[in-house]
């Protein structure tokens, strides 16, 4: 028979950068992150997609304080660091409105940055490079 496992309390934000889109959860704990059920150094290789996945801990200073479980689909590891970010901002926020929002806003960690990829139009290589005009 199975056990039934202790439902843990948790806040939770959704994060979002070009084509990728984070699910975050924040439960107090020792302040492991594990994103795509892997660990952060495994899943982001390059130091600087690591320190924007930080950044809001650093921000308000919880380093250490909280447990980070992400689930991150769509984009490539740039845009998703950047949905991480946001979406861990938001949970943040929801954790402690008072002592966060104000930090993080002024931060710009809870503006979702909407430049997208600019779609291709028919007749043109790429979304603006035409081929080169021929006079004869």
């Amino acid at each position: 028979m199975a056990t039934k496992k202790a439902a843990r309390t948790y806040f939770y934000g959704t994060g979002r950068r070009k084509k990728a889109v984070a699910c975050v959860r924040v439960y107090p704990g020792k302040g492991q992150i594990t994103i795509n059920d892997k660990e952060m150094n495994e899943y982001f290789k390059m130091e600087t997609l690591k320190l924007i996945v930080r950044q809001p801990l650093i921000a308000t200073g919880t380093e250490g304080r909280f447990d980070i479980i992400c689930k991150v689909v769509g984009g490539g590891l740039t845009g998703q660091a950047g949905a991480v970010r946001h979406g861990l901002s938001r949970a943040l926020v929801q954790a402690d409105e008072e002592a966060f929002k104000a930090t993080l806003k002024k931060a710009g960690f809870l503006t979702r940055d909407s430049r997208m990829k600019e779609r291709k139009k028919y007749g043109l290589k790429k979304a603006r490079k035409a081929s080169q005009f021929s006079k004869r």
